[in-house]
Order: C-alpha cells, then structure tokens, then sequence
C-alpha cells in the first residue's frame, strides 16, 4: 500500500456510514440486494469485497488449496455435507474421553463412525454413558463436553 492509497480511508468510512449507506454500497460492489444482517456483517462483508476488488482476491493456487481441504474435510462430490451439530461439534477421530464414575475411570475413543469403548463401536456417547451408569444421561454432559445448564 502506498501512502496516497484510498483503501484505508474506504474501510475506515464503514465504520460511521449509516446503514442505508452500507446497503447501497453492497448493492454497488455484489450486485445484489443487501443480506438482513446485522450492521457488523455488512462492515466486515464490504470491507473484504473492497479490498477483493481493488487488490485482488485470493490467488488460484490457494482457492484450489481450499478446495481440496474442503473435500478432505467434508467428502466431495456425492458425498453429504457434514450439518448436524454432532459432527461439526464432536472431537477429532482419535481423542481420548476420560470419565471417572464411582470410582472407575472410563476410557472412550473418538472413532471416524462414532466412539469405541471396551473394544465395541457405539453410535453415540449417550449410549456409552447409559451402558455405565445404568441409567439415561446425555452422553456430551456425561463425558463433559457440555454443561447441562450452559450448552456447549
């Protein structure tokens, strides 16, 4: 950036320019009308797309890059999008959950289907947590991954 560059003068007016300013500014630059969000969104959303415009957006070998994590993450092609909140919440494949109940401490492992506990597969920790205490829990509390009272 050179010291008579306009940019920063641009993305510093977002930060008092009224909303119906804001939204004919996005309608301007995306060629759409403005999405119902809040005035922060806006900011950030046009302030990218001004120095997208002006500078250049991302370079074609990282929008690749992107890409191909974005298969490696989610599954390409006919594959489902990952949505449930179980999945985009749940711990990496591999991670260790430890639970001591009435003195017994319980290992269970995060696996790419669901978890594995005592060398069998379960579908949910909920169940695990059924199969230890006898009784009906949410599997998340159980293992603490979520405050009952707080959510995640």
């Amino acid at each position: 950036m050179t010291t008579n560059d306009p940019i920063p003068a641009r993305l510093a007016a977002l930060k008092t320019a009224p909303v119906t300013a804001l939204k004919q500014q996005w309608r301007d630059l995306f060629a759409t009308e403005p999405p119902p969000f809040n005035r922060r969104y806006l900011e950030s959303r046009l302030a990218y797309r001004i120095q997208e415009l002006t500078y250049s957006g991302l370079k074609p070998e990282t929008v690749r890059r992107l890409e191909e994590l974005g298969e490696e993450l989610y599954g390409g092609g006919d594959r489902k999008k990952r949505s449930h909140r179980f999945d985009r919440d749940r711990p990496i494949t591999g991670t260790r959950l430890l639970r001591e109940w009435q003195g017994v401490e319980y290992v269970v492992t995060v696996t790419a289907d669901g978890f594995d506990w005592q060398g069998r597969p379960y579908q949910s920790l909920s169940a695990i947590a059924r199969a230890i205490t006898g009784t009906r829990w949410n599997g998340w509390v159980f293992f603490g991954l979520k405050n009952h009272r707080r959510g995640p």
